[in-house]
């Protein structure tokens, strides 16, 4: 941030400033552009950093000897996601505001000084942190496991556990019959090559335990489910479309007070702010009691829920899409795409406020069911697959957009995402959304189904070299 900073307040870092009334400004030189693209890098690689890691640290501070400690953690995460949700309405309120009346160079210098306060808070408290240290690296203990299971590829795997290698020695877990090529990872052929005598570990590249190949199972296994969250974030992804809407729209909610175009997202930030604590505080308790569920609803339940809203609110947004479009056809503007009409940018409201609430149950069922599938030791990985997800819905997005506008404009006909809204056809493309998204719950069915149950509650398998500290469970075959 202070980079990025600098690229607005260090005259040599940014352009010469464009003469009024003149189009042809002074183009950024390679230096300057690779500065600027040098603190969009930084920023990139510090958010993968941080959110990740930061809900699984969070985590790791409670109380795991705390009988409540299974609510304890859910609460955690519903205000977690509430705390940055609240983050985001501040950048898109206040910050925007900052930028707007005050320049970047204040735009910019609030965030960096924002961040550099975290920063301090975060190490002036790191004495009361509870630090887990890790044993190895996660990676190269998944990328053994197939490297191995290949090397014994002519072996028949065993049918007794005890023919298996485990870390902990206090559990004999067989491993799970689903993904059974892989087990040929953690044969034991021959104890006295295989096995030191001295009790220390074995090579990892000769031998792998039984915990490493579950934990590469069930991430194997988690793809699936994972991949149905891409199309929710698509559909969510939709706000540049939204805002040429709104341009079109009466924006006046006063004779005085326009509302911007862009700023009818923030809607969906409120719905989930709002729903989260009433979710958290009145709800669960009292669906606990009728579905015996801690969470209030299962996981697999809210995940889908919010897969079936995401449906109904862009299916909203193409009815009230296609009632905008029949106004301006009607009102001889086809060819005006800046002119307001008659109709209140209100009924834009409607779709803002299911995504909203789509988004509060997928997200942090998701977040929940992949945190409660990994070991302890997997745990940044399990919140970073739905920021994978989320920065795969932009590819995804990307490409969906570029095929849509291709195929529609063959023939020199109007696309469906013309810069004219009034002549293109946004319904269509609102509608061509609707119907994926549809087939995407069907396929989330599909993989619930394959996956078998969510179970809240598990039998855990201790990881290598932290066998006293509690762990969520793998998946049961």
């Amino acid at each position: 941030m202070i980079l990025l900073w600098f690229t607005a307040v260090i005259p040599g870092m940014k352009p010469r400033p464009c003469e009024q009334f003149k189009d042809d400004c002074n183009p950024a030189t390679p230096a300057q552009l690779a500065v600027l693209f040098s603190s969009f890098g930084l920023i990139s690689i510090g958010a993968g950093c941080i959110r990740p890691c930061s809900i699984a640290f969070g985590a790791d501070q409670l109380d795991k000897e705390n009988p409540d400690s299974e609510r304890i953690l859910d609460s955690f995460f519903n205000w977690y996601y509430a705390s940055s949700v609240m983050s985001t309405v501040i950048s898109l309120t206040i910050i925007v505001y900052i930028q707007d009346h005050l320049g970047w160079n204040f735009g910019f210098g609030v965030p960096a000084i924002l961040m550099f306060f975290s920063a301090l808070m975060f190490l002036f408290g790191s004495s009361l942190y509870v630090k887990e240290k890790p044993s190895s690296s996660l990676f190269t203990g998944l990328v053994q496991v197939p490297f191995v299971a290949f090397k014994n590829r002519h072996l028949n795997p065993p049918c007794d556990s005890d023919e298996y290698y485990h870390h902990s020695h206090d559990k004999k877990l067989a491993p799970t019959n689903q993904l059974r090529w892989l087990n040929r990872a953690c044969m034991i052929r021959d104890p006295g090559r295989d096995l030191s005598s001295d009790g220390s570990d074995p090579n990892s590249w000769s031998i792998c335990s039984v915990e490493q190949v579950e934990s590469l199972k069930t991430l194997l296994r988690l793809i699936p489910i994972w991949s149905t969250g891409i199309m929710i974030l698509v559909s969510m992804g939709q706000s540049s479309f939204t805002t040429l809407q709104a341009n079109t729209m009466d924006r006046y909610l006063t004779p005085n007070f326009k509302i911007p175009a862009a700023s009818f997202s923030v809607s969906t930030v409120v719905v989930i702010m709002i729903w989260i604590p009433i979710y958290d505080i009145v709800l669960v308790p009292i669906l606990a009691r009728y579905t015996g569920c801690p969470r209030g609803l299962s996981m697999k339940f809210r995940m889908g829920i919010g897969l079936v809203l995401s449906c109904v609110a862009v299916a909203v947004g193409a009815i009230t899409e296609s009632v905008r479009r029949r106004i301006a056809n009607e009102q001889g503007l086809d060819e005006q795409p800046a002119a307001t009409l008659n109709m209140s940018a209100m009924w834009l409201l409607p779709q803002f406020i299911l995504f909203g609430f789509a988004e509060a149950f997928s997200a942090i069922g998701q977040i929940e069911f992949y945190y409660s599938q990994f070991s302890k030791s997997m745990s940044s990985i399990a919140v970073a697959l739905f920021t994978v997800g989320m920065a795969g819905s932009n590819l995804v997005e990307s490409l969906l957009v570029n095929v849509v506008n291709s195929v529609t404009s063959k023939g020199g006909k109007e696309s469906w995402l013309s810069s004219n809204i009034n002549k293109g056809h946004l319904d269509y493309y609102y509608w061509l959304i609707t119907i994926l998204c549809l087939i995407n719950f069907i396929y989330f069915l599909v993989c619930c189904w394959s996956y078998g149950p969510f179970e809240d509650e598990k039998p855990g398998i201790s990881d290598e070299g932290e066998d006293n500290i509690e762990y969520r469970a793998l998946p049961s075959s």
